[in-house]
């Protein structure tokens, strides 16, 4: 489902306000998922400008035809002036704020090189070009923390293909077959589902490899006893899914059972906590203390989840509190991963993971893979 021009139009005007509050003459565009969710141009280049009264798309040669093609549709950006990159896109975003005649101008801090900002503002005051650069956090990020309706569908889509993929991996993580094998072989069922690329690198971690939450799958053998962390994800009309499931290779230890039991019960403590209102640490909150509780708290050292959208890894994060990641009330709409984990070094690791959304009442699991532990 493609955002259409309405639901484009009122993501402009949540933007806008936040840049009359930042009291900005135009924003200027560089994150390709900040330029998609804005004007669902998809191409791999290109740099938008908003103002209060335009969207102005610079794209090359590329990318002109499918824009214009797009603009034909009812998913056309209202609002969009396009503008032809003949051959720097730096140059011709210079042009286009001359032509514009802006003079406080942000700029996305965290996807624009000290390099490339240093660039602009020399070359602009070089030919006179009245712009004050401000360096703005986020922007566009806080608008895409709570999804719209064709985000929400998508997403529900996106996590319901996961299902087929998961049976494809529990028949392929079998005892003989190395982890690159059965990685393989998830990323093809993932194609076969319809999944555009993967959203992040498969990881198949087995035995020992386990206790390692973000392990490339190599070259080790699975074998009997194992515990083997399979996390995966998909695209699906640019938006990304996520899920993990740990498995046992023969029937499990008693260790292996404890370990599998307690992330279990606090992935279920972790979703039983959310619900609008509720602050995103206190869902973390919810997973830590019940790990804690029963003797595993050093072992959880990543955080409870992560916001799921255009990228994988987004607003909002649940986690512990940090200066640098401040807590949010969550609202619904939001959809992120709730994945808790114990790893324990030189044993093994469990983790498991689902994608929720937040509703009014609480939240609704998007996928729909078993928990229990499998012994394969």
């Amino acid at each position: 489902m493609r955002p259409t021009s309405a639901h484009l139009a009122a993501r402009h005007a949540c933007v806008r306000q936040t840049l009359d509050m930042l009291t900005l003459d135009a924003l200027v565009l560089t994150c390709a998922a900040n330029i998609r969710y804005l004007s669902n141009h998809a191409g791999s280049s290109g740099l938008l400008v908003l103002t209060e009264d335009a969207v102005h798309l610079l794209v090359d040669f590329r990318y002109r035809e499918a824009v214009q093609m797009l603009q034909q549709s009812a998913s056309a950006c209202p609002g969009l002036v396009l503008r032809d990159v003949p051959a720097s896109y730096d140059e011709a975003l210079l042009d286009c704020l001359r032509d514009i005649g802006v003079s406080t101008v942000g700029f996305e801090a965290a996807h624009v090189s000290v390099a490339r900002h240093d660039w602009w503002q020399r070359t602009s005051e070089a030919r006179s070009l009245n712009v004050a650069w401000r360096a703005t956090e986020k922007v566009v990020e806080q608008a895409r923390l709570v999804k719209d309706a064709p985000e929400v569908e998508t997403l529900r889509d996106a996590a319901s293909r996961l299902a087929p993929v998961a049976d494809a991996s529990f028949r392929a993580a079998r005892a003989g077959r190395t982890e690159r094998g059965v990685a393989a072989a998830i990323e093809a069922a993932m194609r076969d589902a319809g999944y555009e690329r993967q959203a992040f690198d498969t990881i198949v971690a087995s035995g020992p490899h386990a206790a390692l939450p973000h392990h490339r799958a190599g070259d080790r053998i699975l074998a009997a006893g194992d515990l083997v962390v399979l996390d995966f994800g998909g695209v699906l009309d640019g938006y990304c899914c996520d899920l993990t499931r740990t498995v046992s290779i023969g029937p499990p230890s008693s260790e292996a059972r404890r370990l599998y039991t307690a992330v279990y019960d606090a992935q279920q403590a972790a979703i039983a906590a959310i619900r609008p209102g509720v602050e995103s640490t206190a869902v973390d909150a919810a997973a830590r203390s019940l790990l804690t509780a029963r003797g595993l708290g050093d072992a959880f050292g990543h955080g409870t989840g992560h916001g799921l959208g255009l990228d994988v890894h987004e607003e909002p994060r649940i986690t512990r509190p940090r200066p640098d990641v401040p807590s949010v009330p969550l609202v619904p709409g939001m959809v992120f991963t709730v994945e808790p984990g114990a790893y324990l070094a030189g044993f093994g690791g469990v983790r498991i993971e689902d994608d929720v959304l937040v509703t009014e009442t609480g939240c609704e699991v998007l996928t729909s893979v078993p928990r229990e532990l499998l012994a394969l």
